[in-house]
């Protein structure tokens, strides 16, 4: 299995699109996630995060640019209990209205497809954190077309028990620049999750993010036995 350092994997393209990282702090005694955002369009760009409550939302920076908010404005961040769900679009609202009906992630994602945004399709990448037990596990789903043929969706889900210390796991949406942009493949990446404060591994995310392509960055801390949470907001439009 191939290990990459955080620098490694984020200079490897100049465009993942949107990203989810999950995974557990070197001692053991954090779950750790951040969700980053990137654009090539002016409406896509100009996006900024919210922080509201313990969840998170987009919004426009100017709205007086923007075009159209479908795709674009939503709910990256929702807390249901001891469970923290992180998508790239509206999904994160089906999970959690569904999983507070007692439906599973998969079951929930079951209900949705990639996003309607010919040519791309884009897919739609999901995560979901639980605690449990004095511990965590999480889980990755992406949902995207079939080979670009938007008559097929096919549906991945990546669950993750007991999940090794100093690693984390790593899914995007598309596997670097192109018309159409071509879609993530295979399992999610395997990152070394370092020991650093949540300053220090925002900094290093964000400074390692394509220059001209990335639009916002959220990072959060969750301690494993309190549910106590610290997060971390950047914007390039301030």
């Amino acid at each position: 299995m191939k290990i990459s350092t955080i620098k490694e994997e984020l200079n490897s393209l100049a465009y993942h699109g949107r990203g989810i990282i999950i995974g557990k702090s070197p001692d053991g005694k954090k779950a750790v996630t951040a969700y980053f955002i990137m654009g090539r369009s002016v409406n896509s760009r100009n996006r900024v995060f919210v922080a509201e409550g313990d969840a998170m939302r987009t919004k426009a920076f100017d709205e007086s640019k923007m075009v159209d908010p479908h795709l674009i404005i939503y709910y990256p961040v929702r807390v249901l209990g001891n469970k923290t769900i992180v998508t790239n679009g509206d999904q994160t609202d089906t999970i959690y209205k569904l999983m507070d009906k007692q439906m599973t992630f998969e079951q929930a994602l079951r209900t949705r497809e990639f996003e309607d945004d010919k040519p791309n399709f884009t897919p739609r990448i999901s995560g979901i954190i639980r605690r449990e037990g004095g511990d965590m596990n999480f889980a990755m789903s992406i949902l995207k077309s079939a080979e670009g043929n938007d008559s097929s969706c096919e549906r991945f889900t990546y669950a993750y028990s007991t999940p090794q210390a100093g690693r984390a796991k790593f899914i995007h949406t598309y596997n670097g620049d192109g018309e159409p942009l071509p879609s993530f493949e295979g399992e999610p990446k395997t990152l070394e999750l370092p020991d650093l404060d949540i300053d220090s591994l925002t900094d290093l995310i964000w400074t390692n993010l394509n220059e001209d392509n990335k639009v916002s960055l959220f990072v959060r801390y969750i301690d494993i036995e309190s549910g106590e949470s610290d997060t971390r907001i950047v914007n390039k439009n301030v």
